[in-house]
């Protein structure tokens, strides 16, 4: 006589409670297993799970109680209503960051030529976005890890951004001599031995993409030192930082010689953007 194994189903996988998981997690992580998105969940409570799908959600499960984030797991993360592949060679695409996307869309015309730089790229999440709205522009996205650029280059080519162009350097070093009419990036800004590196989904991620130094500043300085440069006279440089650098990362535009500059607040109110206009000495806030 043979046994009858019963398999899962959505529902049941859905309804089951998983210690240190959160319904959340179950139903993106069951959407990564079955590659679904969520409204197959909720219209197909009755399919069964094959062996290889219940394992592989098993495996998930227990990698997501240890921690790893849900966003290396099912190997990808929503940016700026658009679907990019990431893994732990690049800084997991964060909601907070879609504000330096607002801010630069802001300064560039919707129809006309433009230079970007897009600088420590990553997943390509910040470039690849401002192509996408912003089609007459030229992005230049740089990274020095290699591990990002292949991902970069994955996800430029997943969403068609053809004028997007994807470079290999450190910081500048992959743009010698070309000037640009907005310079964006969202560099490492955290300091070197802050508690917050051993919590959470930080644990898991790239240092190099994360650690800047004692004071988490060092690769603002090493991008404002040099905007000047790279940037047409009436060009912006824009920003991401930490929730406390607002007032620094403004001092140290100022001090740069840029104008206009300001900070501007995400939407828990932390400010989380700050940026300056070459060759302006006007002050402004956001």
């Amino acid at each position: 006589m043979s046994l009858s194994i019963h398999r899962p189903t959505i529902a049941q996988v859905l309804h089951q409670s998983y210690s240190g998981v959160s319904a959340t997690d179950t139903r993106m992580l069951l959407q990564g297993v079955l590659d679904v998105g969520h409204a197959h969940l909720i219209t197909h409570p009755d399919q069964v799970l094959t062996p290889d799908q219940e394992q592989k959600f098993n495996s998930f499960i227990s990698r997501r109680i240890n921690g790893e984030p849900i966003a290396y797991l099912v190997g990808e993360r929503e940016f700026y209503s658009l679907r990019f592949e990431v893994t732990p060679a690049v800084l997991i695409p964060r909601l907070e960051t879609e504000l330096l996307v607002d801010q630069a869309l802001e300064r560039i015309p919707a129809r006309g030529p433009s230079k970007v730089l897009d600088l420590g790229t990553g997943s390509g999440a910040v470039a690849i976005a401002i192509a996408k709205h912003r089609p007459f522009a030229s992005i230049t996205a740089v990274d020095f890890s290699d591990g990002a650029l292949i991902i970069a280059r994955m996800n430029a080519k997943y969403h068609d951004a053809t004028n997007v162009c994807i470079v290999a350097g450190d910081w500048y070093t992959g743009v010698a001599g070309e000037e640009f009419d907005l310079i964006v990036s969202n560099p490492p800004y955290v300091a070197d031995g802050d508690p917050h590196l051993g919590q959470g989904d930080l644990r898991f991620e790239p240092r190099t993409a994360l650690v800047a130094g004692t004071d988490g500043l060092d690769c603002v300085r090493r991008i404002i030192d040099s905007a000047e440069d790279h940037l047409i006279r009436g060009g912006w440089l824009l920003l991401e930082h930490g929730y406390d650098q607002a007032e620094a990362c403004c001092q140290l535009l100022r001090g740069a010689g840029f104008g206009e500059v300001f900070s501007c607040s995400d939407l828990a109110g932390v400010m989380r953007v700050s940026g300056g206009k070459r060759g302006s000495f006007l002050a402004q806030s956001c």
